[in-house]
Parts: structure tokens; sequence; C-alpha cells
């Protein structure tokens, strides 16, 4: 790419005032204004959205800065393709010493690092360096570490080439970021960020699960992973909330800092339910919320040591993370991963941590990716809403029967709102007032009550697991606070309760299974167990009428042979779903045939499944029945859509009452759907 005039121009006017611009006197704004902007401007990237792009899709966003504590709590611009992120940059007015000075290294790393992009620039024009930002930040390190490339604005003529075939939008756009990425891949010291929350939230829980079993010796094994868990989740909502400048920033700090730590947090814990009404928070009962309140964790005993490394460990200059970037995405995997454990009380009444004995059957947990989720919502919730006004989509009802850690719910929620929001503006948005609002910059956004009336009117999900039910609660509930201000929020409770939406239960075993079985042989523990569940008692409203049942089904249902399962749970599946029970089926199999089943007679039913059924013996009944209903097949054939498992894949599209009996199928040696 040829130098263009405007980077002779800018360099030249930077060296004729380079001591004014050093004086600090020149500040941040200016040197944005004058040198960055137009910069990359030249490197074709649309900085101030002259094209009008809608939000979704502007190729630069110009971060709304929260000042906490002195510090800029959101990077200064954001450089995007198609609305996806691709690197961060952070502006520093002139009189910073990049080269040098730790903070400002620390600071954008942390940023790139939590939002899992790989490179990021820190500039002043003066000086521009980039970093590889898959390195876990560390507040020792020094500026140099992870800056891969650095160079003074005298160096920026000769050094164009190199410049603009790494972060000229063009470059972007054809792949040559991706290239240049993939060719300085796994560095040693690599370490992504999801990998290492994991493990730091795997050692909370570790520790607190020790803790409150030893402080609390007659609490169940239930109660204990009850308790470790909501603790986790309310710190995590908490800290998430400051970062986003929706609580004040430090406020689990100043608490972490003194004695009787738990006592203190529990005072948070009570006023964040007054401030959000969400079941995070439900301590007592309250007309019109149906779901149990959490009589337990304000009557516990928690040490503060476990909680003070916790809190202490989520702040600068300890906390690698940036809680205001963390995609939400990233927090899914996170706690999918982290779901795939149980804490265990020994015969002495000590904790200990292990895997599932199911997850352990299936090999491990195994999160979907986030193009894979969208391409299944694309192909479902797309389908329903094309065509249809506000007032339509708010009737359809869309279900995860298997929801885990809620990816496909936030994936199908974040697609309506995206839809919504384009819908108003397209359809006038000074019309919508009481709908959309406008940002600073001038975006316009959701209000939070639409966001919360879109939540309750169309998201459902279903986990046997109680865990994963909080924790897809959690991941929804943070999604109605992004982009949201502490001054929009503070005179109204903000969040919606979802013990209606997103239930616990067995999503394939009925009341029905105690049929014909004296109850004696099943006490209080057997019965949470088996966790059986009543689709029409739980979701009146969706089984009644006309046409009952949801408008689309998706997600990613559980892979295991269902020999591990007892003899009781076996025959009740070889006797309920005797369509498609051959012997020893996958667990998955099951589900399929339930997820068509729970269809209305125009629903559509979207999965990513093992592709074992294709050609299995023990699949011939799923196979013919799903002749009936499947419109598309896509087959990942040797493409492992779950790198670190074994297993082969395919997405499965189809539909009550299909238009035709036609089925496609393509086979695909890649991820490119």
């Amino acid at each position: 790419m040829k130098v263009p005039e405007e980077i002779f121009k800018l360099i030249e006017r930077f060296k004729d005032n380079l001591e004014d611009y050093k004086s600090g006197r020149y500040n941040e704004t200016q040197v944005r204004l004058e040198f960055i902007d137009p910069f990359f401007k030249a490197l074709g990237w649309d900085v101030h959205n002259e094209k009008g792009y809608a939000e979704a899709y502007k190729d630069v966003i110009h971060e709304d800065a929260i000042k906490i504590s002195g510090a800029t709590k959101a990077p200064d611009y954001c450089f995007r393709i198609g609305g996806v992120r691709k690197f961060f940059l952070e502006a520093k007015k002139p009189s910073i010493d990049i080269k040098h000075d730790t903070h400002p290294a620390y600071q954008l790393r942390r940023y790139a690092w939590s939002a899992k992009l790989p490179l990021s620039i820190l500039t002043d024009f003066e000086e521009f360096a980039v970093y590889d930002c898959r390195f876990k930040p560390v507040k020792t390190d020094k500026a140099s570490t992870a800056r891969i490339l650095y160079l003074n604005f005298r160096e920026y003529i000769d050094k164009w080439e190199e410049i603009s075939s790494i972060f000229a939008r063009e470059a972007v756009l054809k792949g040559s970021f991706d290239r240049y990425i993939e060719s300085n891949k796994k560095k040693k010291g690599t370490a992504e960020v999801d990998s290492a929350f994991l493990k730091e939230i795997e050692t909370w829980r570790e520790n607190l699960a020790k803790n409150i079993a030893l402080r609390n010796p007659k609490l169940s094994q239930r109660a204990i992973n009850f308790a470790v868990q909501k603790t986790i989740d309310r710190i995590i909502f908490l800290r998430i909330s400051e970062d986003r400048g929706l609580e004040s920033y430090g406020t689990l700090r100043e608490v972490g800092n003194g004695n009787n730590v738990y006592r203190r947090l529990c005072e948070i814990f009570l006023k964040a339910d007054k401030r959000y009404n969400s079941g995070l928070f439900h301590f007592k009962r309250e007309k019109g919320i149906s779901t149990h309140p959490d009589e337990l964790t304000l009557t516990i005993k928690i040490d503060d040591a476990p909680l003070k490394t916790i809190i202490k460990s989520l702040y600068y200059p300890d906390s690698p993370y940036e809680f205001s970037v963390l995609p939400s995405d990233i927090l899914g995997q996170v706690y999918e991963q982290f779901l795939g454990k149980v804490i265990r009380l020994t015969s002495s009444h000590r904790a200990v941590v292990e895997e599932k004995p199911e997850v352990r059957k299936a090999g491990g947990v195994y999160y979907t990716p986030t193009y894979i989720v969208d391409y299944i919502v694309k192909n479902t919730v797309g389908k329903l809403v094309e065509g249809k006004t506000p007032k339509q989509v708010e009737k359809l009802k869309i279900l995860d029967p298997a929801c885990g850690s809620g990816s496909f719910l936030i994936g199908a929620y974040q697609y309506l709102l995206n839809w919504h929001r384009d819908w108003y503006v397209k359809h006038g948005p000074q019309k919508h007032k009481k709908v959309l609002y406008q940002a600073t910059g001038g975006d316009w956004r959701l209000t939070t009550d639409e966001k919360k009336r879109i939540l309750l009117n169309n998201i459902y999900g279903v986990d046997i697991d109680e865990q994963a039910v909080e924790v897809t609660k959690l991941a929804l509930l943070l999604k109605v606070l992004e982009g949201e201000t502490q001054l929009q929020l503070l005179h109204e409770r903000i969040l919606p309760n979802l013990g209606n939406n997103i239930k616990c239960g067995n999503s394939l075993i009925g009341p029905d299974f105690y049929e014909n079985q004296p109850m004696d042989l099943f006490d209080e523990k057997e019965q949470y167990r088996i966790n059986a569940f009543d689709w029409e008692t739980e979701f009146p409203e969706i089984f009644s009428g006309k046409n009952p049942g949801f408008d689309a089904v998706i997600g990613n249902p559980p892979y295991f042979n269902i020999s591990i399962l007892d003899k009781k749970i076996f025959h009740y599946l070889e006797s309920k779903y005797k369509k498609i029970h051959t012997g020893y089926n996958d667990i998955m199999y099951y589900f399929i045939y339930k997820g068509i089943e729970l269809l209305n007679s125009y629903g559509v039913y979207g999965v990513i499944t093992s592709n074992y059924y294709l050609g299995n013996s023990y699949a011939k009944l799923l196979r013919k029945y799903l002749k009936e209903h499947v419109s598309k097949i896509i087959n990942f054939k040797d493409f492992l859509i779950f790198k670190d498992a074994n297993i082969h894949t395919n997405i499965i599209i189809a539909h009550k009452n299909p238009n035709s009996n036609e089925i496609h199928f393509f086979e695909k040696a890649d991820k490119q759907t």
C-alpha cells in the first residue's frame, strides 16, 4: 500500500510541534482528533461512521470512557469488521513514555486479553506499539513484555508497508491480519483468558467448599454446592457491574479490606436484592414471584481468608481481567467447564471437588463455538422473525431443553435484541422513544425495560443441573445490563426474575415416572436426582390454546450412552420413547426426539449433535423418525468442531411439520457454514 499524502502531512506537523506536544499541555483528546483518527482513516477505516452504518456494523467504536478512581475503564477504540471485534487501540498523550512506562502497556493488555483479542495497539502517535495479547498480563511485567512491534513516528513512512499489511481495513478483510496472528501462534507463555479464569474460579470453589463444610458441619452436600455457587455468582455479577459502571467501583474491595467479610458481603447482597430484583438476590417471599427464596446463604459461616483472596484477585493491579470488555460467550465457556465438576462430601464432612460421572463418561465438557450458535440461531429464530413486527415477535417462545451455561439462549436473546433495535430504527426511531434511547455519540439502544420485556416474553430454558440453571440466569441478567449506565438505572429495580423462564428439571422424564411404583422406593434425595419435569404444568401458557408448544427449540444436547443410567430410568426411557428406542442408545437420541415433539405445529428445531446416529444401527428408528421432520443436515465429517474431543458432529435443522419431505444434506470439511 502506497504511503498516503495525509501520512506525510501528519508526520511533518507532529515533528514541527514536537516540543509543544510533549509538554503535557497537549492532551489525549487532541492527539486522537488531530493525529490518530486521520492516521487510521488513511488505513481505510471509517473512523467517524461517515457511511452511516447501524451501531452493530460500525467500523470503529469510540468507547464511552468511564472514569473510575482516575483510571479509564474502557479502551479508546475498538476496530471491527462486520460487527466483530478485531483489535483495540489505547491512546495516550505524547508526554507519556510508551516505550518504558509499564502502566499503559498493562492497561491495554488487560483489555485485549480479557476480550480475547490476539493483537492490540498502544500509541500517542509519537510512538506506535503492538502487543501480542495472548500472553496473560502480570502487574510486574515490563513495558516491553509481549510487545512485538515498536515504531517511532519518524519510521512510519519506511514501515508503512508493514503497518498497512496488518492493520489496514482492506488487509483485515482479506485475512492478512489473521494470517499474521497465526504465524505468531502459541508462543511460550500464552494463556487464553477463558482457561485462566476457569482455573481461578475452580480454586475459589475448592477453597470455599472446604471452608463452608468445615464451618457449617450440618450442611448437606446439596446445600454446600448451592451456597458455593451462589457466592461465586454474586461476587462475579457485582464485580462485572462495577467495571460496567453500574455499581460504585471498589465496593467489594472495601469489604475485602476489613473483617467480618461475609457478614458485610451479605449486607451488599441484600441491597442488591432491592436494586436488581433478580433470582440471584432473592432472600424473601414476594408477591408475584413463585420461585422459592434463598433462606440458606445468609445464615452460613465463611471465614475471612478465602473471601479476601477472591476479592483481591479481582482488582487492579492484582487482577489481569477487565470485566467491562469480557465477552458473554467467554464467561459461558468458563462456566460450561466449571459445571462439569461437583462438590462431594466425604464421610467426615470434608469437601472434595470431582468430575460428574456423566462428564467423566463423555470424556469432558465441550462448549459450542459462537459461530455454531450464531448459525443455528439465524436458521431458526432468524427465520421465525422474518417479515414480522415486534408485536408479532413477542409471541415467539424459544427453548433450550438442556441449556447448560446458557450459550444458545444468550445467542437467541442477542439476535432478538439486535433485530428489535434495527426494526425500531428502520421504522422511525423518533416514534419509538419508549423502547429506544440515544447513547453518547448518537447510537440508538434499547431501553432496559424493552430488553427485560423481550427476555421474559421469548427466552426459556430447562436443565437437570440446578447450578446450570443459576448460571444461565446469571448470563442472561448480565446480557440485560450490557451497555447500561448507572444514571439510567438509578431509580428502578433493574432486572427481571427469571424463575418462570429458566427452570430446573429432567427434560426427558415426566411425573408419570412414578406411576405404578411404590413411592417409598424414592426418598427426597432420589427424587431430587431423578428431577421429574412436567412440561404442561411448568409452562402452562405455552402448552395451552390452539397451537401448544414452542416456536423454536435449539441447543447442544448431552451425548452419553444410557447404559450408565440406573435400570429404573433406562426402563422408563424404553417405554416412554418406544418410537425411537432400540436398546442402549445415546441420550442424545431422546433429546432430539423430545425437542421436536415440544414444538408447536409451525415450530423449527436446530441443534448440533454427534453425527453417529447417521450410521449407527441403534439409531435406525431415530433416522426413520427424522425423515418425517428434517429439512437440512450439515455433516462436519472429519472437521472437529470440538477440538479437544474426538467427536464428529453435524447440525440438524428440522420442523414439526416441514413444507417438504426433501432433506438437504451437506458435508463440510471445515467450519464455513
